[in-house]
């Protein structure tokens, strides 16, 4: 049986925790590929580092590093630095993740994508924003289009996949889009008609999941076991991180509080409820109610809106007041229900947070049911969490490493478990 890593209540930095109570399902290649995309993420987070110190923190003996790093460096994960001095003995080389390795994100939004290039470090070589139209065929083809733009500028980069976040939960078995109320795409194959079109690896998930994703991947979850991260949008996103790991549930469905109806007679939603929470705390909330007091005003976008809360526009300001009550109020839902350590929030009116947050925070406190508020964070990227984290997607294998242990399990049982190498050889746009 291949060696396991052992970290111990997933203290080791930006490592998540395996859990054993699932070990059994694991083949004794799951298991070295576990061990892969921890010394993987061991690099990442300590890079540069040597060999000798990837043994040390993560238990695994000196020949196993040895090995999962001579993998590594010829599948152009990794590459080897300058040696260390050293005043005796051997120098050890320094082991850093690839930067000429990097992945193609886009971020689907209801009326336009953003489409990005980012490397394995979260940073973005290329970005741009795309118009979407309701066809989904027409709109597949317009960001592919964007997406073949950008390879042809990077010739020298190696493209590993795509990785797509989108307003709508995505059944991780079939990694079809099953609810989407506000992108009216969910009878479309977006994953087969993107890999049709650009010969590479595509990889979907919901944003808020991808948001979620992208702070654990870069680093910035370590010591948080039990998180939601809520995007702020045309609609209301939750991701939940329940004793670090996420969780997707049933179908992929877990986590939709932005559809709970929180007032029978409000308007109607895009999920054919009446009154849910979104349709009181999204940034479509915010621009109805400046609506509301501006009658016959032409509309605006919620970037002109917070502008105009900037500027003591007092209509922009009671609009966003409104806002940010409601989110704050419906919180108790998401407190109530998984009573977790932080909330994280992402999204537009998290731009002007000096002026609207205090306000969330005291809807949050006045409506717990005992204890105190979880801690509120405002990702640190805005808007580009969704983006960033799509291109984590595109890392992520299909071992259940950033799933729930449920989800895992129903992963193994419906597709063999294959390390990334094998799944998705590093190409630049070739097969």
């Amino acid at each position: 049986m291949p060696e396991k890593v052992s970290v111990a209540n997933g203290s080791a930095k930006g490592v998540n925790r395996v859990d054993l109570a699932y070990s059994k399902l694991a083949s004794s290649e799951v298991a070295r590929d576990i061990n892969r995309d921890i010394v993987l993420e061991l690099v990442r987070t300590r890079q540069p580092v040597s060999r000798a110190d990837l043994s040390r923190i993560s238990g695994l003996q000196p020949s196993t590093i040895s090995a999962i790093i001579e993998q590594l460096l010829t599948e152009k994960w990794v590459v080897e630095g300058a040696a260390v001095q050293r005043p005796r003995g051997r120098r050890p080389t320094l082991i850093s993740l690839n930067d000429d390795l990097v992945m193609l994100a886009a971020d689907i939004r209801p009326n336009q994508a953003i489409v990005a290039v980012v490397d394995l470090n979260g940073r973005f070589l290329a970005r741009e924003v795309i118009p979407l139209v309701s066809e989904p065929e027409r709109g597949v083809n317009n960001m592919v289009e964007c997406m073949k733009r950008m390879q042809r500028s990077h010739p020298s980069k190696t493209f590993e996949g795509v990785g797509i976040s989108l307003p709508g939960r995505v059944d991780p078995a079939t990694q079809r889009l099953i609810l989407s109320p506000n992108l009216k795409w969910s009878q479309y194959d977006i994953k087969s008609a993107v890999e049709k079109r650009i010969s590479l690896r595509v990889e979907l998930s919901n944003a808020a999941n991808a948001a979620l994703l992208s702070e654990m991947w870069f680093g910035r979850m370590d010591g948080v076991r039990n998180a939601a991260l809520i995007t702020i949008s045309e609609g209301v996103g939750t991701a939940i991180l329940a004793n670090g790991q996420i969780i997707v549930g049933k179908d992929g469905l877990a986590g939709e509080f932005g559809h709970i109806p929180i007032d029978p007679s409000g308007p109607q939603c895009g999920c054919g409820m009446k009154g849910c929470w979104e349709m009181f705390a999204s940034s479509r909330a915010a621009l109805r109610y400046y609506a509301e007091l501006n009658q016959g005003a032409p509309p605006i976008t919620i970037q002109e809106l917070l502008h105009r809360a900037e500027d003591g526009d007092k209509h922009a300001v009671s609009a966003l007041t409104k806002q940010a009550a409601h989110l704050g109020r419906g919180l108790r839902l998401v407190t109530a229900a998984l009573s977790p350590e932080v909330i994280l929030l992402t999204g537009d009116i998290t731009a002007s947070w000096s002026t609207f947050g205090p306000i969330v925070q005291n809807e949050l406190e006045s409506q717990m049911l005992a204890g105190t508020a979880p801690r509120i964070m405002i990702t640190s990227d805005g808007e580009l969490a969704r983006l960033r984290g799509a291109g984590a997607i595109a890392l992520q294998r299909h071992s259940g490493y950033y799933h729930s242990p449920h989800a895992a399990q129903h992963e193994r049982t419906t597709h063999k478990p294959v390390s990334r190498r094998r799944r998705l050889a590093p190409t630049n746009g070739k097969r």
